[in-house]
């Protein structure tokens, strides 16, 4: 008998001991990406902040991607989305920001911001594809060469678009 895998997206603790294995695989991504940056790595207790929500994807029980909400009041940002390297081109990280999307609207908030970087040219597809478009910096975001700030305002499925 054949076992389908089963994919499961939830709000999940990032401390987690099968989670920290990805976050640090995230980080070290970041890294590579990224050697003469100082980076600094969202902590986990920075994770587990009260206005912040974290979402894992799993399949079978076994994380293979994650990402973040940060509640800031007038908009939400979207942080540490990372999808392991051997499940990436399966549409993933696609459904992991809509998952987020979901949880955004459920806070009725209605602008996503995100900082990405220059070397991530498939998130900045993904994200060009999902209508994120180009903003100034935000939050505690500054101008970088390496840095693009991002955003997208959404629609309450509830009332025609405007």
């Amino acid at each position: 008998m054949n076992h389908r895998p089963t994919l499961h997206f939830a709000i999940d603790d990032p401390g987690a001991p099968d989670i920290v294995p990805l976050i640090a695989q995230l980080d070290g991504y970041l890294a590579e990406l990224y050697p003469t940056a100082n980076i600094q790595p969202v902590s986990v207790e920075e994770l587990r902040h009260p206005n912040v929500t974290f979402l894992t994807a799993r399949v079978d029980g076994t994380p293979v991607a994650c990402g973040a909400c940060v509640d800031h009041g007038d908009y939400v940002e979207v942080k540490r989305m990372y999808v392991l390297p051997a499940c990436r081109g399966l549409g993933l990280g696609k459904q992991l920001l809509e998952a987020l999307e979901r949880h955004v609207r459920t806070t009725g908030v209605r602008v996503i911001r995100l900082e990405t970087g220059t070397a991530q040219a498939e998130a900045l597809e993904l994200y060009g594809r999902a209508g994120y478009r180009r903003c100034p910096p935000f939050g505690d975001h500054h101008a970088n060469p390496q840095s693009i700030c991002m955003e997208k305002v959404l629609h309450d499925p509830h009332r025609p678009a405007e």
